[in-house]
């Protein structure tokens, strides 16, 4: 890795055409680790859209991996997927369907899982049910399915019942907007908790004034799972709201302050007990926000910046994880730029999520913003060559190994691919210390 920037490539639209040859393109961002590879550009087996890539440890040793399948983001055939890896993730079984369009039920996508201290397995995700309200993407209701056999065989799905939200459609019937990104944690040595993102229901926010989905009013909110070691049933999970309904968080853009456009929360605990997240925004920088009560409440979201006296990081509303990988030291992933890349701009939300850049985070105790940040090395690119579409949206999850860490991404949510962070590499990176 270094800080050079790499020369962008030149605009191309998101089916322009790229190469055919997948054993060349599969290594255009120097992967470590192929977990999942479509046998074709053209989709016959419904297969070329692969996203929100979550690998999970079993407490039998084994690698799991849940994610989002289907033809292209979106499309009715998505459904969940389930695979494993017996030898670290050097080689992956063949996915399985666990949730998706059967005949009598619509797509299902966004699955995350929750692993019970017997080893049951829990994988929710997002159920369309066929009401449309702002989106058919990520309109639905939780649903679940659960293993007790290590992900061999699967229960019937249930419904996980949520709390509504003034966010929400007043009718009861139409089910929310909202969708988890990142793995649940038992942070802080608690039950699991993350975030969510929540758009707002068009009968709540009033028609758009920024004409892109992506872009429309959302809020973050985050869930405590209370009952996950006591193996229930998932329509009987206890789930607690935390800054919840009108307490949710908020971020105004620019121009239109009353448009909240926040989303996709990654929190890491901080060495002194408390909980740090760092969100998206459409305003060119993401922003950051804490709780001192593990996770109750949370300060107001101010712009992220590397040091109390930088400038905002420059990052668009792409993912931008953040990852522990000791105590008080942190990986963050983003891309460097507010949007304008290779001729795009910060609106052309699925074409300029690239190149990736990591920064390496380390607590500073009395800093006012409590993670400082190295400078950005560059870290990986596909040089804008589109397979469907060209980004690198980082969906992405992150596995402890000996040496270090695996970082797991789909690569222009097509292929699923896997990245080594040795340890000797993060910590050659130094952050500033005031």
């Amino acid at each position: 890795m270094n800080s050079a920037s790499p020369t962008p490539a030149g605009r191309q639209g998101p089916y322009a055409p790229g190469s055919r040859d997948l054993a060349r393109e599969i290594r255009r961002t120097q992967p470590d680790f192929i977990a999942y590879r479509p046998e074709s550009v053209d989709g016959p087996g419904q297969n070329t859209g692969n996203e929100h890539f979550l690998v999970f440890t079993h407490p039998n040793g084994e690698l799991m991996a849940v994610w989002t399948q289907g033809t292209h983001e979106g499309k009715p055939d998505q459904r969940v997927v389930f695979a494993r890896s017996r030898d670290g993730g050097a080689t992956w079984s063949r996915p399985v369907m666990i949730a998706g369009p059967d005949g009598t039920r619509h797509m299902a996508r966004f699955g995350y899982s929750l692993v019970s201290r017997s080893g049951r397995i829990y994988i929710l995700y997002n159920r369309y049910v066929g009401v449309h309200d702002y989106a058919a993407s990520v309109t639905g209701v939780t649903a679940a399915v659960t293993s007790d056999d290590a992900g061999h065989t699967w229960s019937e799905e249930q419904v996980v019942p949520m709390p509504r939200t003034r966010w929400d459609n007043p009718d009861p019937r139409v089910p929310a907007n909202a969708i988890v990104w990142q793995l649940p944690q038992r942070l802080l040595g608690g039950p699991y908790f993350v975030g969510l993102t929540r758009w707002l229901s068009p009968v709540v926010s009033g028609p758009s004034k920024l004409k892109v989905w992506w872009s429309d009013a959302s809020v973050v909110e985050f869930m405590r799972f209370d009952n996950v070691d006591a193996d229930p049933a998932p329509r009987d999970l206890q789930v607690t709201p935390c800054a919840h309904d009108g307490d949710a968080l908020r971020y105004g853009h620019i121009g239109h302050p009353e448009v909240s456009v926040l989303q996709e929360p990654g929190i890491v605990p901080l060495p002194d007990g408390r909980l740090f997240c760092i969100m998206r925004t459409n305003v060119g920088h993401p922003v950051w926000s804490e709780s001192a009560d593990r996770g109750t409440t949370w300060t107001q979201p101010v712009p992220l910046r590397q040091t109390d006296t930088s400038l905002p990081l420059r990052h668009p509303c792409s993912p931008c994880p953040i990852y522990e990988v000791g105590p008080g030291d942190y990986v963050f992933f983003i891309h460097n730029h507010d949007g304008h890349i290779g001729g795009w701009g910060p609106m052309d939300c699925n074409l300029h999520r690239r190149p990736i850049w990591l920064l390496r985070g380390q607590f500073r105790p009395g800093a006012r913003q409590p993670v400082w940040f190295s400078e950005p090395q560059f870290f990986m690119d596909n040089g804008g060559v589109s397979l469907r579409r060209p980004d690198l949206a980082m969906y992405s999850s992150l596995t402890p190994t000996d040496e270090g860490h695996i970082l797991w991404y789909p690569e222009r949510k097509f292929f699923l691919l896997g990245k080594r962070l040795p340890r000797s590499l993060i910590g050659e990176i130094a952050v500033p210390e005031r």
